[in-house]
C-alpha cells in the first residue's frame, strides 16, 4: 500500500509460517483479506522468512520468480524485509531466544544475504531501494573486543555482499531495550560511519573502517524509542549529525502506565510465556521482562515493550506511547523515511479482552492498524 511516495506495510512475523508453503497459505488466510478490507488493489508486506525459507529462495531464481507471482497475483507487494527474528519466532516460548544468532556469528550474515538477495528479486520494477531491519549486534551482554572484532568482520562482508547485488537493498540496525545498541545514543558509539571512526583519535580499528552508509544504517522502532524515554524529532536529528541514516522505520506502541501499584492486575494480564516485555522506567529501573518490574515494584511512570495495536486503546488505566508514536511519524516523513512499516506481532499474546478471536478478526485489526497509519500520512 502506498501513500504518494512513501511505502506502508505490515509485518508478516505476526504469523507462525516457517515454510514457503505455510507463507503462501497465510497470503491467503490473512493478507489477501487485509487488502480487501482496506479496499486497496495493492497491499504491502513487511516479509518475515525464516533462515531455511530465505536460504531455499537465495539458491533459486526459478523459485524466487515462482514467490513473486505468488504476492503480484495476489495484489500483494514488498520492499522491505523483517531480518530480526532467525526462525520459530511464533514458537511457544521465544524470549531471548530472538537475538542469536546474533552479528558476531557468520549464520547471521549468512541469512541476511540470503534474504537481500531475495528482496532484490521480489521488487517492484518502481522501487527504488529495499530495504532489510536487523538486530542491533547483539544482546548487551557478553560483550568485548573478541566479539565486536568478529561483528566488525561481519558487517565489513555484509556491505560488500549488498555491494555486488542488481537492485540496491540496505541493512538496518534496530535498537532494541537490553541489546548493546539500545539508544539512539548507542546507535551513534557503535555505528559510526567510515569517516568518523577514521577521526577518532586513539582508536584501535582492528580492520573495522566503520558503516557503508550508503548500504548500512538504521531502524527506529517507535516503541523501542519510547522505552528508551527518547522524543523522536531529538533522536533523528541526533542521528543525522552523525551521518546515520534511517533505511526503515517500525511504526508500533509500547505500553504506558503511570502508576504501576494501580494498575498491577492489568499489567499481569499482559504476562506471557512468549516474548521478553522490558520494562523501562523513566527515573532509569530497567528490567529486562515484565514480571522482574511487577516483582521489584519499581516507582512509575514505565513503558513495556509491549506492541500493543496502534489504533486502539490499551486496557484501562494501561494506555499506549500514542504522543511518541504520533510525533515519530511525522517526524520520520519529514525526515524522508519512506518505508514505513506497522509491526504489531504480538496480536496473539494480547490479554484475552483484546486478542482476535477469529481470523476475521485479526485481518480487521490490521487493516485498522494500515488505516491509522494511512491516514496519518496522507
Amino acid at each position: 500500500m502506498r501513500a504518494g511516495h512513501l511505502h506502508l506495510a505490515y509485518c508478516t512475523n505476526v504469523h507462525p509460517a516457517e515454510d514457503l508453503a505455510g507463507i503462501v497459505a497465510q497470503l491467503d488466510r490473512f493478507a489477501v483479506p487485509v487488502r480487501k478490507e482496506l479496499g486497496v488493489d495493492v497491499l504491502g508486506l513487511g516479509l518475515w522468512l525464516a533462515a531455511p525459507v530465505a536460504a531455499a529462495l537465495a539458491a533459486d531464481a526459478g523459485l524466487r520468480a515462482k514467490f513473486k507471482h505468488e504476492l503480484t497475483s495476489r495484489g500483494l507487494e514488498t520492499v522491505t524485509f523483517n531480518g530480526f527474528p532467525y526462525e520459530a519466532f511464533q514458537a511457544p516460548v521465544v524470549k531471548y531466544g530472538v537475538y542469536y544468532p546474533d552479528w558476531t556469528d557468520e549464520q547471521r550474515l549468512r541469512y541476511t544475504l540470503d534474504l537481500a538477495t531475495v528482496l532484490a528479486d521480489l521488487l517492484p520494477d518502481d522501487a527504488v531501494r529495499g530495504s532489510i531491519s536487523t538486530l542491533p549486534l547483539a544482546w548487551r551482554t557478553p560483550w568485548d573486543a573478541e566479539r565486536a572484532n568478529a561483528a566488525h568482520a561481519n558487517l565489513n562482508a555484509l556491505a560488500a555482499g549488498l555491494r555486488q547485488l542488481p537492485r540496491l537493498i540496505r541493512v538496518a540496525f534496530e535498537p532494541e531495550p537490553g541489546c548493546l545498541i539500545e539508544t539512539t545514543a548507542d546507535a551513534i558509539t557503535h555505528l559510526r560511519p567510515a569517516a568518523a571512526w577514521r577521526e577518532g583519535a586513539g582508536i584501535d580499528l582492528h580492520g573495522w573502517e566503520g558503516i557503508d552508509t550508503g548500504h548500512l544504517g538504521v531502524c527506529v522502532d517507535l516503541a523501542h524509542l519510547a522505552c528508551a524515554w527518547e522524543e523522536p524529532k531529538v533522536a533523528l536529528k541526533a542521528l543525522e549529525e552523525a551521518g546515520i541514516p534511517v533505511v526503515k522505520a517500525q511504526i508500533s506502541a509500547a505500553l504506558e502506565v503511570a502508576d504501576p501499584d494501580r494498575a498491577r492486575a492489568v499489567l499481569e494480564s499482559y504476562v506471557e510465556p512468549r516474548f521478553l516485555h522490558q520494562t523501562r522506567a523513566q527515573g532509569g529501573d530497567a528490567f529486562d521482562d515484565l514480571p522482574q518490574a511487577l516483582e521489584a515494584q519499581a516507582d512509575g511512570p514505565w513503558r513495556v515493550h509491549f506492541h500493543a495495536p496502534i489504533h486502539a486503546a490499551a486496557l484501562e488505566p494501561l494506555s499506549t506511547s500514542v504522543d511518541v508514536l504520533t510525533e515519530g511519524i511525522d517526524a520520520l516523513v519529514a525526515a524522508g523515511v519512506d518505508h514505513l512499516e506497522v509491526e504489531t506481532y504480538t496480536w496473539g499474546v494480547l490479554p484475552a479482552a483484546s486478542r482476535p478471536v477469529t481470523d476475521r478478526d485479526l485481518a480487521r485489526g490490521i487493516a485498522a492498524e494500515l488505516r491509522f497509519l494511512k491516514e496519518r500520512v496522507s
